[in-house]
């Protein structure tokens, strides 16, 4: 029995421990806004929040995060951190097709937590972990700008 918490709720899974986080979060638990791309860790649209790093659930084992806090894109859905990314993201334009828009949101989250003004460079990198084949990133990094001053300092956690 693997127990961990995941977006705030303990929950239990008898689910092999060779089994990937991925397909745990998607399947089992039915939440699907963490998508699948590469199944290889290169693309990003798999990221979610293991102890508040971000971390590509598709090399997780589930046998690693027995006792861990697991966050989904679902389960950072309510902040008002997220209210700022989705209104950011529509008004710049950063969404297309949406497949990777979960990741880069969550890698969006995780840059803005750890450096609440950041240089569009320091967006750059921030964001270098997750791929976007329809928007290109120029929107994107316009987005997680315009979040960073609407957020005006909410990203750093109390």
């Amino acid at each position: 029995m693997i127990k961990f918490t995941l977006n705030g709720k303990v929950v239990e899974t008898n689910a092999p421990a060779t089994e990937r986080l991925l397909d745990l979060v998607r399947d089992e638990f039915e939440l699907i806004g963490t998508k699948e791309g590469c199944g290889e860790g290169e693309c990003g649209a798999c990221s979610v929040f293991v102890n508040n790093l971000l971390q590509n659930s598709c090399l997780i084992p589930i046998g690693s995060i027995d006792g861990a806090d697991i966050q989904t894109i679902e389960g950072i859905m309510e902040t008002d951190q997220f209210k700022i990314l989705d209104e950011s993201y529509s008004i710049a334009g950063g969404v297309q097709c949406g497949y990777c828009i979960p990741g880069m949101v969550m890698a969006s989250a995780a840059l803005l937590s750890k450096n609440p003004y950041p240089s569009e460079g320091d967006i750059r990198e921030g964001i270098s972990g997750n791929l976007c084949r329809c928007t290109g990133y120029n929107m994107i990094v316009d987005a997680i700008k315009l979040a960073a001053k609407k957020g005006d300092g909410l990203w750093q956690k109390k």
